[in-house]
């Protein structure tokens, strides 16, 4: 990959910009002074920086550094390296995990099995290790499966995805370092990538997922090259791993922006390529009217988000997918198959459609499940043994569900009513296990006896 590189760095001083170290993570600071005090090169990098730029609070803080993964292991006795595909070096603490990764290099040009890569003085192994020279490997469609092969801070800077993610906090000096114009971009509101766009998502497809995602949440627009490589690629996106895209996709949801993501993702052509049946059905009107409770239902999650209260996947998928698998059960259920069977049906259905492309955990699945199938009892007040109906495990799930419905649809609002009125009264009972989750109660072992010889004949 060769991409084009300032011939010099943009150096903004202390007093030009406003990141201070009182908005950076103790722990964070604990990591890079060490790191400098041991003669190693130490900067913060990626999205915090751009947040602290934009006056928002990062979710979490990386550091990178001149330091191989295992002479930071050697200086930190918290750390633990992770990943195969880039070797990272997490330190632990109480409440946090600084992620540290080394500088790498832009890709070698030849292929990387054509010769051994050399020791350099950053990859010498320690004492009783077995070298390991770094990698490169690059499938036969372009996407990278591997990279730990160490660079410069410049080549670092400017192999990662976005202008807006290459700028550096530098602890020696407490300077910003823009080696990709990242801090143009920033002021204009542009989400670009760093060299050629379609060689950049082809090394690695969520990327495509990645400047929607950043697009929605900042309230940047996606610079054109890079929105025209997105819709030219996007069926790429399933070449990404399965449990890689079902974090991606709770990334996405779970923003506080979901329906904007949602209409971004719409309108890229990434949306049809990783729920292909369900974009389908949703293109398809009903007597005239389009599925448009997907989009309102994001929005009240968005507003959830926003407030303060936790949305779970197994509500956001709930949210997002309910009504296409209870649609389904309902075709079911009108051909004289029980109502429970119908849904069980219907979302087996919906997990066999997706497991190709997104692997969405049993767990989480059993609970989207039991949310569906409570919508039933819900609608039956009070019914048999209500109490029960709170005993269950996904209740509270299951009512944000119907709340949600109640607020899109404006239905159902005197059955919202009794439950959340029953469950204030109630005295709630032990949670029963979910099926197919957790461990059922050991069963107790009868006590036997001796055998009894039979009596002679």
């Amino acid at each position: 990959m060769k991409t084009p590189m300032n011939s010099e760095p943009v150096i903004i001083p202390r007093p030009d910009h406003p990141i201070s170290r009182s908005q950076v993570s103790p722990n964070a600071l604990r990591v890079l002074y060490r790191l400098k005090d041991n003669g190693y090169i130490a900067y913060l990098v990626g999205g915090c920086v751009r947040d602290l730029l934009l006056g928002r609070e990062p979710k979490d803080f990386d550091v990178a550094t001149n330091a191989t993964p295992n002479q930071v292991k050697r200086l930190f006795r918290n750390c633990r390296l992770v990943g195969r595909r880039f070797r990272l070096a997490h330190i632990h603490y109480q409440d946090e995990i600084i992620e540290v990764a080394t500088f790498r290099a832009l890709a070698p040009e030849e292929p990387e099995d054509t010769a051994p890569a050399p020791v350099s003085p950053e990859n010498v192994p320690g004492e009783g290790e077995r070298p390991r020279p770094p990698r490169h490997v690059v499938s036969d469609e372009g996407m990278v499966l591997r990279d730990n092969v160490f660079g410069t801070p410049e080549e670092d800077a400017v192999r990662r995805d976005f202008t807006v993610n290459a700028l550096a906090y530098n602890i020696a000096d407490f300077s910003i370092i823009d080696y990709a114009n990242g801090m143009e971009d920033l002021r204009r509101g542009v989400i670009r990538t760093i060299g050629d766009p379609l060689v950049r998502f082809t090394e690695d497809p969520v990327r495509m997922l990645r400047a929607v995602r950043f697009a929605a949440t900042l309230g940047f627009t996606v610079e054109a090259a890079t929105w025209q490589a997105i819709r030219e690629l996007a069926p790429a996106i399933t070449r990404a791993t399965a449990p890689r895209l079902y974090e991606e996709v709770l990334k996405l949801f779970l923003s506080g922006e979901g329906e904007r993501v949602y209409q971004l993702l719409r309108q890229a052509g990434l949306f049809s390529h990783l729920f292909p049946r369900f974009s389908a059905w949703l293109d398809r009107e009903i007597d005239g009217f389009p599925h448009s409770q997907v989009g309102k239902a994001l929005e009240w999650a968005d507003d959830q988000v926003g407030g303060g209260e936790p949305v779970s996947p197994p509500l956001l998928l709930a949210l997002m997918f309910g009504e296409y698998v209870e649609e389904r059960a309902a075709e079911l259920a009108d051909a004289g198959m029980p109502v429970p069977d119908a849904v069980n049906e219907a979302m087996a259905g919906f997990l066999g459609e997706q497991a190709p492309i997104i692997a969405i955990p049993q767990r989480i699945a059993l609970a989207v499940r039991e949310i569906l199938l409570i919508q039933h009892r819900l609608r039956k007040i009070p019914g048999k043994r209500p109490q029960g109906v709170l005993a269950r495990s996904c209740f509270a799930e299951a009512l944000a569900y119907l709340r949600c419905r109640c607020a899109v649809t404006g239905e159902g609002g005197k059955i919202l009513a009794w439950w959340e009125r029953y469950a204030r009264e109630s005295v709630m009972p032990p949670v029963e296990p979910m099926a197919g989750g957790g461990e059922a109660p050991p069963k107790r072992r009868r006590r036997r006896g001796k055998r009894r010889k039979p009596p002679a004949a």
